[in-house]
């Protein structure tokens, strides 16, 4: 009797979260032609929805239930900008943003943070998610700009984590020199050999599919393989406390280059839809997660602060993030712009671009999720206020910034860059879309032109 009740708390949970990410998707697909609405707003309106649901049947009890998709070609050819916003930006923003909350969070009653909770801090608001941008953005006729905020997306979130871990070393009750150098050192130790694991696996992937010929005794071993691998450089990375994230990425960027040529055509079909579909339902899980669990009244409850000092601690947290986010978009595009001046021109970030660039990184996500509740919970429970607090505060800023901001980011990339339909081009046939890498060094004509 006792296993089939344990069974069943189970199995009630995770088939209602099947059910509702089913939901997700077709009503995703109904609002497909409305850039305004995206699937990151759709699943958090949506877990609010059922969240509330729920706490009512429930008389109001807490319930607790890869990159494998740019162009290459275009991502190394920007690999010096990608690499000041993902890496240095990410510095400065924590920075900001971690000396601001040590500053702001006392003044409205919260105290008793260490220094690393708050390094940590900036790391978690540090981090971006550039969905709703990318999804008004068109790759064929703004090249530059959408790998740019594509690019700095990816290695924005790696090197958030990355940092992440390596300012939970860190004991000190003060930031001096020796801290800051410490925090430098295991965040480049952690950032190489996560690199250099991501790129084995990649590799011994190629060469496992090119020394065996698996593909001509079975497509499905091919597709395992690859699967099986870059999960298991992920596991490994975990294992040895390095950044699954960073690593799974190289792996992803070495497969799709050197494994992608030496699979079968039905295994690239297979592939490439298989890791696309993974990603999408993962990203929607994270934002239905997120508006379910925004709705935790016992969460709510045991934060230590009044409406309007929490009110005014969001309201500062954002204005970090703006401010933080400010500071470096635009001092660094100056850099690269100088850096990349002999040319045509083509690589040159204007003004325009720079807006488009910051705005995109305002919003906060998944990885911010993830790291505030590894940060602030203890399998997945908050017992302590302050903690409740921070975890609140991380799941309002998501929520404010994904839907506000969400919302008007379409008119404002529509008054920024008037969609021009001229450029784009259209004419690559059914085939080819279905074969073509989604990390791939070909590029259409018209970016060639471009």
């Amino acid at each position: 009797m006792d296993v089939n009740l344990n069974l069943d708390t189970q199995v009630v949970p995770i088939t209602l979260f099947v059910a509702v990410l089913c939901l997700c998707l077709v009503i995703g697909h109904l609002l497909d032609e409305n850039r305004w609405v995206n699937e990151s707003i759709t699943a958090i309106i949506i877990g609010c929805v059922v969240g509330t649901i729920i706490l009512i049947i429930s008389n109001w009890k807490s319930s607790h239930f890869l990159r494998f998709q740019v162009k290459k070609k275009k991502f190394f050819q920007n690999f010096l900008p990608i690499m000041l916003f993902g890496v240095t930006g990410v510095f400065i923003s924590t920075s900001i943003v971690a000396a601001g909350c040590w500053w702001v969070f006392p003044k409205f009653g919260l105290k008793g943070l260490t220094i690393s909770e708050y390094l940590s801090l900036g790391t978690i608001f540090s981090s971006t998610d550039t969905v709703c941008t990318l999804q008004v953005l068109h790759q064929d006729e703004t090249p530059l700009l959408y790998s740019l905020v594509f690019g700095e997306g990816v290695v924005n979130d790696a090197t958030s984590v990355v940092l992440f871990n390596a300012v939970q070393k860190i004991n000190a009750d003060t930031l001096g020199g020796k801290a800051a150098l410490r925090i430098l050192l295991d965040f480049l130790y952690l950032f190489s050999t996560s690199t250099i694991l991501g790129v084995t696996a990649g590799l011994l992937t190629s060469y496992i599919l090119r020394g065996l010929g698996i593909g001509r005794h079975s497509s499905v071993r091919e597709i395992a393989l690859m699967i099986l691998i870059a999960y298991l450089s992920y596991m490994l990375a975990e294992l040895l406390e390095l950044s699954g994230i960073l690593t799974v990425f190289f792996a992803g960027v070495l497969m799709s280059h050197y494994a992608w040529h030496n699979v079968t055509e039905s295994s690239r079909i297979t592939t490439k839809h298989t890791f696309a579909a993974m990603s999408f339902i993962a990203e929607t899980f994270i934002f239905l997660y997120v508006g379910m669990d925004a709705l935790d009244y016992e969460q709510w409850k045991m934060s230590i602060l009044s409406f309007w000092a929490s009110i005014g601690m969001y309201s500062s947290v954002m204005l970090l993030i703006l401010v933080g986010r400010a500071a470096f978009v635009f001092p660094l595009s100056v850099i690269s712009n100088y850096m990349n001046r002999v040319g045509d021109g083509s690589s040159k970030i204007t003004a325009k671009h720079q807006v488009v660039i910051w705005w995109a990184g305002l919003m906060r996500g998944a990885v911010s999720v993830a790291l505030a509740f590894k940060q602030f919970t203890l399998s997945g429970v908050t017992l302590d206020p302050i903690d409740a607090t921070m975890i609140t505060t991380t799941i309002v800023v998501v929520l404010f910034s994904t839907i506000v901001f969400g919302f008007l980011t379409k008119p404002l990339i529509s008054y920024l860059l008037p969609p021009n339909t001229s450029n784009i081009d259209r004419t690559r046939s059914l085939k080819e879309d279905m074969t073509l890498p989604l990390l791939s060094f070909e590029e259409s004509a018209s970016e060639k032109s471009i």
